[in-house]
């Protein structure tokens, strides 16, 4: 094993390869590699790939290409969703060595050792046979004040747009005692909030059928020195009034709740094969607030899905006005080959799609605006992550970012504080 060699990452994507990334790293890093940065030379460079949409499918392609610039000699590693869907396009590139999937990545330590530049190799299994959920381990993570923690793979939903299932395979849960032993790892290594993490967590015990994403949140909760806990994108169907009470209960867990819509208009979820219905979405809303006043409730939306009329539109439209949420993450309907919707007559035109996102960005600035401006006077805690023009910044727990003026150097504390006013780019605070 040669280990002076230095291997550099690029991730792209979700919170799910951001994790994967950050075990790869760890795993290499144990084993006597240097760890570099992707722009600047190295032996091997890994990049960890998304397909979500057809734009992510090039930026991949853009960033493989930029690999060797420094190192013309150098090892190109593809990971990650894209190289799960299409392992010999990728291979086709001419900067790339090997290509892994979604799966058996510990494998890289392996081949990366017995591979140059010149070779050509595919190690991607069928992720559709793959029922044990793949354990990749961190104890500490780079340039962040939290840490995630993937407890869950797989989706099993196949909604119409999406491409996912296909890359990432069945439902797969962690085991509960080597999610524990994870975090009780990180805290000791100072980390005070962990970030559950999956590509569907809201599925979490859903294969094993004597588990929940709640009695995993319950049992970290025990953990000494963790002080906050916070979840990835759920759907609605999981909030009821049992899991929310529960997670009332919970003084460690973060009110921010990513809550995926997609669409206000019933029509078009059901077209999306999304499973609820715009009430149950409301009803979750509902629900929350009852047990959580302040919670930041955030989404996504897509629009221009096929056949999307304008009166659809107006109901997502009206429902968002209607709920004000925290934040809405606007997509315009990028067709995947391989997914239903990508065969539904009537694409909507690209020139409409931009024109209603242009539509909702508004609103989520005015609802974004409404909501923090709630907060002024409040007293909250703010964990510190970075310092910016005189600024120690970070994020409540319902994930306002806010700032105290001060020289200080408060990383990684928790400061409890009263918003006093809103600014362009956060909410300013002052010690309480």
């Amino acid at each position: 094993m040669e280990g002076s060699k230095t291997v550099a990452f690029l991730t792209l994507g979700c919170k799910v390869n951001t994790y994967e990334t950050e075990a790869v790293e760890e795993l290499l890093k144990n084993s006597g590699y240097n760890i570099g940065r992707f722009e600047e030379y190295a032996d091997v460079y890994i990049v960890n790939t998304c397909t979500v949409t057809a734009m992510s499918d090039k930026k991949s392609r853009q960033m493989i290409r930029r690999t060797r610039k420094l190192n013309p000699s150098a090892v190109v590693v593809v990971m990650g969703c894209y190289s799960q869907k299409a392992p010999h396009e990728i291979l086709e590139i001419e900067e790339v060595n090997l290509v892994l999937g979604t799966s058996n990545r510990k494998a890289i330590l392996g081949e990366i050792e017995n591979i140059t530049s010149q070779d050509k190799r595919i190690i991607v299994e069928d992720i559709m046979k793959i029922r044990d959920f793949e354990e990749l381990e961190i104890s500490e993570v780079r340039d962040r004040a939290r840490a995630l923690v993937k407890i869950q793979d797989g989706c099993d939903r196949f909604c119409s747009y999406c491409i996912i299932p296909f890359t990432r395979g069945p439902v797969r849960s962690r085991k509960l005692e080597n999610i524990k032993e994870e975090v009780g790892r990180i805290v000791k290594n100072g980390y005070k909030e962990v970030v559950l993490t999956g590509i569907h967590v809201a599925s979490y015990g859903k294969d094993s059928g004597d588990m929940s994403l709640i009695d995993v949140i319950e049992s970290i909760a025990e953990i000494e020195g963790l002080e906050r806990i916070r979840t990835s994108s759920v759907e609605p169907l999981i909030i009821t009034e049992e899991f929310v009470q529960r997670l009332g209960a919970v003084d460690k867990f973060c009110p921010h709740f990513h809550l995926s819509l997609q669409s206000g208009s019933d029509s078009v979820l059901s077209r999306m094969n999304r499973r609820y219905t715009s009430q149950e979405y409301r009803e979750a809303v509902n629900t929350i607030r009852r047990t959580f006043p302040y919670a930041a409730i955030t989404t996504d939306v897509i629009v221009g899905f096929p056949e999307e009329t304008d009166q659809e539109f107006e109901q997502t439209y009206e429902f968002l006005k209607e709920l004000k949420l925290y934040e809405t993450h606007i997509f315009k309907y990028s067709p995947r080959n391989g997914t239903k919707a990508a065969e539904m007559p009537d694409q909507v035109d690209p020139s409409v799609k931009n024109s209603r996102s242009e539509c909702l960005i508004k609103l989520n600035e005015k609802n974004k605006k409404d909501f923090e401006d709630l907060h002024v006077g409040q007293i909250v805690d703010i964990l510190i992550e970075t310092h910016e023009n005189g600024y120690a910044t970070g994020h409540t727990k319902n994930y306002i970012k806010a700032g105290i003026k001060t020289q200080e150097n408060l990383s990684n504390q928790i400061i409890k504080s009263r918003i006093t006013d809103i600014s362009e780019d956060f909410a300013i605070a002052e010690r309480a």
